[in-house]
């Protein structure tokens, strides 16, 4: 097909009560003009006083332009809704079966292609992408080979189907976005109007690199999370006679309403492939941004966690906000929470300076410097919690390799 670049975007946001499903506002227009990405807001939406982005992109009348460069000139709130790692393969691929190559592609040419599947509450027009939906059953081994088919590059002929269950969504690993009913024993199209009774959920398979019982291990965090009092959405290990896979109910969607949703590194323009962020950071934007001491908690409920359930892959991207129905900023529920090395076995986040071997007294010092008076309690907690990952990892049946591999890691004094 011929290329034509995307010159013109019309950005909106979706509505956030169910009972305004049509209520969408419009946002502004993102233009690509001179190798430039220029972004205004409209009138109205400015006369709102919704802040999507308050810290790069605060309301303001007249033409924008991103201080930076890290995400291919777009504003941090606009790169949030692209897809990364597996979701940008697909869309490289499929275009390429299309005649384009992905290096034609700008920004604004991806956005359009997102539309309005993003994760989160922007939706994009006009739309490039040709998705469909129905209700038929999904089978998930079936998805699982042919998302390793599509990492091993063999069969152009999945591309565009795995790209329509993709959603858009983040992350490296394939996953697919889905409608689970409440036995979770059914499992549909994601990209549809909410059939009754089901939710949007979140379902990953594992990559090439990943353990086998990567799923179980993933699930095994969860429920050791939970316990340690880190905010989680919903998760479930799917099980099929073959494999495990894990599940997410998403928390950018109520019902089918969306919610508006910013990365840390979107908020601040912090390019998540470079780790230079540390866990006070993350705590001064909370607070900044919430002025509520208990989004702060939360916040340092998540790095206990991450340090001494070893997930060094906790990276700026790995760690959002909510924008609610009241315009009040929340700390999103954790995702992405399971057993990593990180980059040359470092936190990805450092913890006061600390990244090769962060530990409690990092912990201890992070808490005093942000005032939070329950941090020896949270700290206490995540311990133990930590302490019984054995426990977790029966539960969710991972492998005693895997297991003991964990176990060595989380060593706690």
């Amino acid at each position: 097909m011929a290329y034509s670049p995307t010159e013109l975007l019309t950005v909106y946001l979706g509505a956030r009560d169910q009972s305004s499903k049509a209520g969408r506002r419009k946002v502004g227009r993102l233009a690509f003009k001179d190798r430039q990405i220029l972004f205004e807001y409209d009138a109205a939406f400015i006369t709102s006083g919704t802040e999507i982005s308050p810290i790069k992109l605060p309301l303001r009348p007249g033409v924008s332009i991103a201080d930076t460069a890290i995400f291919d000139a777009l504003f941090g709130v606009f790169n949030d809704s692209l897809p990364d790692g597996w979701g940008r393969l697909l869309l490289d691929r499929t275009v390429e079966r299309n005649g384009v190559h992905r290096g034609q592609l700008n920004p604004l040419d991806r956005l359009a292609y997102v539309g309005r599947h993003g994760m989160g509450a922007l939706t994009y027009e006009p739309e490039l992408s040709q998705q469909t939906a129905d209700d038929v059953p999904l089978a998930l081994d079936k998805l699982a080979e042919e998302s390793a088919v599509v990492l091993a590059g063999e069969n152009e002929e999945v591309f565009e189907e795995l790209l329509r269950l993709n959603g858009s969504s983040s992350g490296a690993r394939p996953k697919i976005v889905a409608q689970v009913s409440p036995d979770k024993k059914r499992i549909i199209h994601g990209q549809q109007e909410l059939q009754t009774g089901f939710a949007h959920w979140m379902i990953k398979f594992p990559s090439s690199q990943d353990a086998r019982d990567a799923g179980a291990i993933e699930y095994a965090y969860s429920l050791m999370a939970k316990d340690a009092g880190v905010l989680m959405p919903e998760t479930h290990l799917f099980r099929t006679k073959r494999n495990k896979y894990f599940g997410t109910k998403r928390f950018d969607r109520n019902g089918d309403a969306r919610i508006h949703m910013h990365s840390l590194g979107g908020l601040i323009h912090a390019d998540h492939r470079t780790p230079s962020l540390d866990y006070d950071m993350v705590l001064r934007v909370t607070q900044a941004l919430t002025r509520n001491i208990q989004e702060a908690e939360k916040v340092y409920a998540l790095a206990c966690f991450n340090v001494l359930a070893h997930n060094r892959d906790d990276h700026a991207k790995n760690f959002s906000f909510l924008l609610n129905a009241r315009n009040e900023w929340i700390f999103a529920p954790a995702y992405d929470l399971t057993f990593s090395y990180g980059p040359g076995g470092e936190q990805s986040m450092l913890v006061m300076g600390e990244g090769k071997n962060p530990g409690i007294t990092q912990l201890q010092t992070l808490g005093k410097r942000h005032g939070i008076k329950s941090a020896p309690e949270i700290l206490a907690k995540v311990k133990a919690a930590a302490a019984n990952w054995r426990r977790y990892a029966e539960q969710a049946e991972v492998s005693r390799k895997s297991a003991q591999e964990i176990a060595d890691k989380i060593k706690l004094p």
